[in-house]
């Protein structure tokens, strides 16, 4: 099997009316649910009922929230819009919608798209340890490992990751900037190294994952924190601090939540493609090391066909609006292609060690025997 074997050239036409549309269906629903958020707690309805009138609503939120985050992807890639203009901009917008600095995300998406499959040197989202670097741990922290990847921590893990991680990047930035002054003070006052003096992008560096490797994403990172937090403040404002930030935080963890788990066991499941760099291929990374999902057609939208995967790995140009399409013309080519149920996803999470020697995953019960 060849990359050249498969149809892909006519799906890779992007249409600026296609992701209008969809921007356009997706930001007014999220709109108007905030505005419901508003209407429930005005009502005279007691507190019990309230919660339950809430429920609902918190849950569409979250799934226009990951359907936002699926869109922000496309535009990561470039493939939403014609205009690669068009895509960091409105990349930049989904990415204040979902807290998350969109460049410094795609940037790390990227390098996962260009390695995925070669377990040695990309470990999936979740930085999944060898099989013999988890024999060296003590009991206590073999115990911490598996607890810490249980598909519960999905919820605590997802918060973390759209809410705190972004924050915290910008005061390690910050403190780095300030320590960067600190450490140059003398060499300002005696006039040295001058041109340095102002390299202030330079200065903010991040030690978190994926944010501050270069100055775009230092940039990308300052201004996301500054749009979020006024966003933040102004929802505030007009709902009343406790409110929103409850109902927020809610709708923040279980969107990441749901895509963070879709990303999770669309390469870690049983036979996936997992190779060392000597005998690693791209292409079969794509195909035997994506797995497609087999899901209701309601959550399809809301994940804008990600689901599809194998064949978005396969080229990542394709848009969303055309990779349903595309897999069917060549499913042909995707019989070695793993289709996974929603019944299958639990399974996947005990999938959380590589065997270098054998190049598959394997999970710690099997280990164990």
């Amino acid at each position: 099997m060849k990359r050249t074997d498969f149809l892909i050239a006519p799906y890779l036409r992007k249409s600026n009316s296609k992701a209008s549309w969809q921007l356009l269906i997706t930001f007014v629903p999220v709109g108007l649910l905030w505005m419901l958020v508003a209407k429930i707690d005005q009502t005279t309805l007691n507190f019990p009922i309230k919660v339950i009138a809430f429920a609902p609503v918190l849950f569409l939120l979250a799934l226009f929230s990951t359907r936002a985050f699926s869109l922000m992807h496309d535009c990561g890639h470039n493939s939403l819009f014609k205009s690669r203009g068009l895509n960091r901009s409105i990349g930049f917008l989904l990415g204040v919608l979902n807290a998350i600095p969109q460049h410094p995300w795609s940037r790390d998406h990227a390098f996962h798209h260009q390695h995925n499959g070669n377990w040695e040197i990309y470990r999936g989202p979740i930085d999944v340890l060898t099989v013999e670097d988890f024999q060296a741990l003590s009991k206590e922290n073999q115990y911490f490992y598996k607890i810490s990847r249980h598909w519960i921590m999905l919820f605590p893990g997802g918060f973390y990751y759209l809410v705190i991680k972004p924050r915290l990047a910008l005061v390690d930035a910050i403190g780095s900037f300030i320590g960067s002054i600190v450490d140059d003070f003398s060499d300002w006052i005696s006039n040295k190294n001058v041109d340095a003096r102002f390299d202030f992008i330079r200065r903010f560096k991040s030690n978190q994952s994926g944010y501050g490797n270069t100055s775009a994403e230092v940039i990308d990172l300052i201004a996301n924190n500054v749009f979020v937090l006024i966003g933040w403040f102004l929802m505030s404002r007009w709902l009343g601090a406790g409110l929103f930030l409850s109902c927020y935080s809610i709708v923040m963890t279980i969107s990441a939540a749901i895509f963070i788990c879709i990303f999770f066991v669309q390469h870690n499941f049983k036979g996936s493609y997992a190779k060392c760099t000597d005998d690693w291929s791209l292409l079969l990374g794509a195909v035997e090391g994506s797995s497609n999902l087999h899901l209701p057609g309601w959550l399809s939208w809301f994940l804008a066909d990600i689901s599809f995967h194998s064949i978005h790995h396969l080229c990542d140009r394709i848009p969303n609006y055309n990779l349903r399409s595309c897999h069917v013309r060549n499913q042909h080519l995707l019989k070695e292609s793993m289709t996974l149920k929603i019944t299958d996803i639990p399974s996947c999470f005990s999938y959380i060690l590589w065997d270098s020697k054998s190049q598959n995953l394997t999970t710690i019960a099997a280990v164990n025997k």
